[in-house]
């Protein structure tokens, strides 16, 4: 059982999952303010205002800088890690939400004038981020990572 001691007590995973559960709450707060109503499903859903996966790896990245160093190849790994992450949730992620926008109002519409249903699944729509996002994700996750070294982990 000391595999699950040293999961539950690396802080690596810790200031990563962190920065996920963090962008990932204030998510819901952000969609309740502007929606007027609280919808829990943001909690776990990708798209939005932060970017949890942006978020995640950013912080697991500054998080290893401090720790292993800039020369560590931990730290080059987390650090390739997260710009694939983060050009991926502004590149094909956010085109996949936008192409999901388009066929859902088409089918729509099919079925407005067929008068019949075509299809009894709806895309997901929220699914990318805009660089606003992503960059608010990174931010989130940066500043996490400094507080966890210092002043979580005694850095």
């Amino acid at each position: 059982m000391n595999w699950l001691k040293e999961l539950v007590t690396n802080p690596f995973l810790i200031t990563s999952c962190s920065s996920w559960f963090i962008a990932q709450v204030i998510k819901v707060i952000i969609n309740a303010c502007v929606n007027k109503k609280l919808d829990w499903e943001r909690l776990f859903g990708d798209g939005g205002m932060p970017s949890g996966h942006s978020a995640t790896v950013s912080s697991l990245a500054v998080f290893t800088a401090l720790r292993c160093g800039c020369g560590s190849f931990q730290f080059a790994v987390c650090a390739i890690l997260a710009i694939i992450v983060c050009h991926d949730a502004m590149g094909v992620r956010q085109e996949a939400g936008k192409q999901a926008v388009v066929i859902n109002d088409m089918v729509e519409q099919f079925e407005k004038l067929l008068k019949q249903d075509i299809v009894d699944i709806d895309l997901k729509e929220l699914v990318g981020h805009t660089p606003l996002q992503v960059l608010a994700g990174i931010t989130l996750g940066v500043a996490n990572a400094f507080l966890m070294h210092f002043a979580v982990f005694g850095g």
